[in-house]
């Protein structure tokens, strides 16, 4: 499992797909989102805005990522 670091929270679900470069752009993000292809603590998002924070998992392609907020950045 694979941990993505936000330095303040809640962070909106899509922006956290397009900053860790998981898809290309916001729309791409939105778009994903939209067609059911992720999921937020094992169950499947399609709020864009979706507020995400410490200690969420997110599965996208097959991969797992932990949200960790980092309070030092």
């Amino acid at each position: 499992m694979t941990t993505i670091e936000i330095n303040r929270e809640p962070v909106e679900l899509y922006k956290i797909l397009k900053f860790e470069g998981l898809v290309g752009t916001g729309g791409e993000a939105k778009l994903v989102i939209d067609e059911g292809l992720v999921k937020v603590n094992g169950k499947v998002e399609l709020r864009r805005r979706n507020k995400i924070k410490s200690g969420d998992v997110i599965e996208f392609m097959e991969t797992e990522y932990t949200v960790v907020l980092n309070e030092a950045a």
